[in-house]
């Protein structure tokens, strides 16, 4: 939106004001104003197309304030000639060009493909400007998303975010002062004598308030674009109603297009916008390195917005690893731990600061994510990780993808068969675009449903996804998402999400060390990941101990440090059957009449030794632990699978070395105080668990 261009500059400067009112001709940076100066005489292509559309501005549809699409209905009916003007405008100008791409597909020669497609990609550029604002907002939803169309069209399409030809600054100023009620002169000291930015909604002037000084952008809504876009909408939901008859979608088409006008509509109301971005500020302006303008609420109104100047580089320019790092961690905070998130994350609206920093701008477009649907996209995606295709069937149906009369084998059939691939070769791999493409036909024969929420939370990802891989085809968002839906398994109080930790550790009552091995590992990745991309120098080893530690001696580790402490009770437990088991061998070896062998250890104390061991070495260090899955698997010197009760009776003295400890014993001097008090208590809690177990044991021993 407002993009100045390197070295860094200082955050004002003074060349790109003049004095109010004082319109003489200045130099601007060059990639700030893409096209001609909006009050010379040459007027944008829509305006030119589609002008006669302005005329609505006094209209009952340009003061709507709501979407509301009986009232537009209303109001068209009683001008058709403009309705039928318009549609039929759109299907001509549409239609004369899917024409031509046809015919290119069927005449088009290899020699010259490359040159056609990006002469027809130039064309539907022209196009879609010339028909206004609600199709700009279209084609920008699907131009940040380079795995869905081909890069002569991405490339046009791109454009549409940047060269909007800006309307009269006259006009705008009449605007401003109509909208704030004060004369341009008595609101700023200064103000840029041509727009910085345009957009399809608006443009943006950088000005002084007079009252502070402050550097401040200014954006002023176009006239009569409400009214145009009404007109759009009614039209673009008749087409979808037709559409859907016709192919016989099951997603309710026109129910989307509800959902997408409501939402900009309330892109629309900068006075709702200023308030989006005063909570957007609350919640997310303290993440370390992602940066929320001050909105100044007393200088907005429904058309005219106010608020703090951000400077930097688009995002999709900079081609910063780290940067989308923050953005993923960031959209892991809007969409899974308060549910408020911003739905329009294109490449106009994340900027790169000179200071390196992550700017959010422009929350026109945002989405609320209720907590059960939260709770069932974590659960979804943990069940997409392990491969439990029958509970993801479950989920689809939590979040409303599924009708609850769907045939959940078939449907966890299909699924399975969808998305073995996709996890097969681990979750930092799986892309969510094509897990969307995967989908496609499942959705469709299991009749699944598109609910109106769910459009938006899966744009926000794909947007973000389609940035990264712009200039890094190998990112997955999703997999660099999961690490922080881990911690969150891990540490959060819900108890729905509490439930479902449970269900993943634990099958027919058997504890699941791999998986948790699995959900530490990841969650390690997310408290790590900024560092790592900052090329860390720390010990990997001993942070990774430290972190797992204070996973579970903090307070939100209360019930993961429940689970850890019953399965060491088990373990400890097995280990003093082994012992005994141990010291009744070695005692009767010398014996003239040598009793038979009989071990008193089950396969479940066996099961036990094994996870005790795990968790001992995964308490070691990230290397340990991959040397015990080695070694459950029967590569390394400890084989428990194999082993006879006699050889199992001594695998525990081989638990860990005192070497393999040290690291621990290294971490946990270096624990906050508060841990190492929580870690003292630790013991009592354990021997009270493990006494439970004992004296449990030996009346089973007693009476059965």
């Amino acid at each position: 939106m407002l993009l100045l261009p390197p070295p860094s500059p200082p955050l004002f400067r003074a060349s790109n004001f003049t004095p109010v009112r004082r319109l003489r001709p200045i130099m601007l940076p060059g990639r700030l104003l893409a096209t001609p100066a909006a009050t010379s005489d040459k007027v944008d292509a829509f305006t030119e197309y589609s002008g006669y559309l302005f005329e609505l501005s006094s209209s009952e549809a340009e003061s709507l304030t709501e979407y509301n699409i009986s009232k537009i209905a209303a109001i068209y009916q009683k001008k058709p000639l403009i309705l039928l003007r318009r549609l039929f405008q759109i299907a001509n100008t549409l239609g004369k060009w899917f024409a031509l791409r046809y015919y290119d597909g069927v005449t088009e020669r290899a020699d010259l493909m490359f040159e056609v497609r990006a002469v027809r990609a130039a064309e539907l550029r022209e196009i879609l400007v010339q028909l206004g604002p609600a199709y700009i907002k279209i084609a920008q939803a699907i131009s940040s998303r380079p795995d869905l169309i081909p890069p002569s069209y991405l490339d046009e399409l791109s454009v549409l975010q940047d060269r909007i030809t800006p309307f009269s600054t006259e006009v705008a100023f009449d605007i401003i002062e109509q909208e704030l009620g004060l004369p341009i002169d008595e609101l700023f000291s200064e103000i840029s004598p041509e727009p910085v930015a345009a957009a399809s909604l608006g443009q943006v002037y950088q000005a002084r308030l007079r009252y502070s000084g402050k550097v401040v952008a200014v954006k002023v809504q176009r006239p009569g674009v409400r009214a145009a876009i009404s007109l759009d909408i009614l039209i673009l939901r008749y087409l979808a109603g037709v559409i859907r008859r016709a192919r016989k979608f099951n997603t309710d088409l026109q129910a989307v297009v509800d959902e997408w006008a409501s939402s900009l509509f309330r892109e629309m109301d900068y006075k709702r916008e200023a308030d989006n971005g005063v909570k957007f500020r609350q919640l997310y302006g303290s993440i370390q390195d992602v940066v929320v303008p001050e909105m100044y609420v007393d200088q907005t109104t429904c058309k005219v917005l106010t608020m703090q100047w951000v400077e930097g580089q688009k995002l999709a320019e900079v081609k910063d690893l780290y940067m989308i790092e923050v953005g993923v961690y960031c959209s892991f905070n809007q969409l899974l731990e308060f549910g408020f998130y911003h739905a329009d994350p294109h490449p106009g609206n994340l900027l790169r600061t000179y200071d390196g920093k992550l700017a959010y701008l422009d929350f026109g477009m945002m989405g609320e994510f209720k907590q059960e649907l939260r709770d069932g996209f974590i659960e979804a995606c943990l069940h997409l990780v392990n491969r439990d295709y029958d509970a993801l069937a479950k989920d689809f149906v939590t979040l409303g993808l599924l009708p609850p009369t769907a045939d959940k084998d078939a449907v966890t059939k299909a699924l399975t068969g969808v998305f073995r691939n996709a996890v097969s070769k681990g979750v930092r791999n799986i892309s969510f675009g094509d897990l969307l493409g995967d989908l496609g036909t499942t959705m469709y024969k299991f009749k699944f449903r598109i609910p109106s929420y769910f459009s938006l939370v899966i744009r926000s990802l794909a947007v973000l996804e389609g940035i990264a891989i712009s200039f890094n085809p190998d990112y997955k968002v999703l997999g660099n998402t999961y690490p922080w839906i881990a911690r969150k398994v891990l540490t959060d109080s819900s108890p729905k999400l509490r439930s479902s930790l449970q269900a993943l550790l634990y099958k027919d009552g058997v504890f699941r060390m791999d998986r948790l091995e699995s959900l530490l590992t990841e969650s390690l990745r997310a408290r790590t990941e900024r560092a790592l991309v900052r090329k860390q120098v720390d010990d990997d080893s001993k942070m990774a101990i430290k972190q797992i530690l204070s996973f579970a001696l903090n307070e939100k580790g209360a019930f993961l440090r429940e689970i850890l402490l019953d399965e060491l009770a088990k373990g400890l437990d097995a280990l003093g059957v082994a012992a005994l088991d141990s010291v009744t061998s070695a005692m009767t070896a010398n014996l003239p009449f040598r009793p038979n062998s009989i071990s008193s250890m089950t396969d479940e104390d066996i099961t036990n030794l094994r996870t005790l061991r795990r968790l001992m070495l995964l308490l070691s260090g990230p290397q340990q632990t991959e040397t015990s899955v080695m070694e459950v698997k029967g590569v390394g010197s400890y084989d428990i699978q194999k082993s006879s009760p006699n050889e199992a009776a001594f695998l525990p003295y081989g638990l860990v070395s005192g070497q393999e400890m040290l690291p621990l014993l290294s971490a946990i001097a270096e624990l906050p105080p508060d841990s190492q008090q929580q870690l003292l208590r630790l013991p009592a809690d354990l021997a009270g668990k493990l006494v439970s177990r004992v004296a449990a044991r030996t009346i089973r021993r007693a009476f059965l």
